[in-house]
């Protein structure tokens, strides 16, 4: 059995554009919504999600940052991760991750009022690809 590096997952999920991104809410429930991920493909442990400040998601990720994300890709390969998320209100953050496809959500690019961007840093990765599957920990 082969174990799969950061880099090997990297590659592999260069083709997954949504995420189902899970919070806890204040209820102590759990709630899933799928984000895409805009082809970020240099997959280094951190991603990165646009949302409107006054989510759902927002506030829970400010009350506990504990997400887990989970990818599903081609060939019977699937990710879940495990980590902490932020929630990023600078401008130049956002242009960092910032794609073309983001204006059709956010009418005013970087500028729209209320744009936020979710940084998820990943703590672990469990993924599965065909029958093998194994487990990457990250250095926080």
């Amino acid at each position: 059995m082969t174990k799969m590096s950061l880099a090997d997952i990297s590659k592999k999920m260069r083709d997954i554009d949504v995420a189902m991104l899970s919070t806890h809410t204040d209820g102590g429930a759990i709630a899933g919504r799928p984000m895409s991920n805009n082809r970020e493909v240099d997959y280094d442990g951190d991603s990165y999600y646009f949302t409107w400040s006054d989510s759902r998601m927002v506030s829970d990720i400010e009350r506990n940052p504990k997400v887990s994300l989970t990818f599903q890709g081609k060939q019977f390969f699937s990710i879940a991760v495990e980590g902490k998320a932020e929630v990023v209100r600078d401008k130049k953050a956002f242009e960092e991750h910032w794609t073309k496809d983001l204006d059709d959500w956010f009418k005013d690019g970087i500028d729209t009022k209320g744009v936020a961007m979710i940084k998820v840093h990943a703590d672990r990765i469990h993924y599965w690809s065909g029958e093998e599957d194994g487990e990457v920990k990250l250095k926080n």
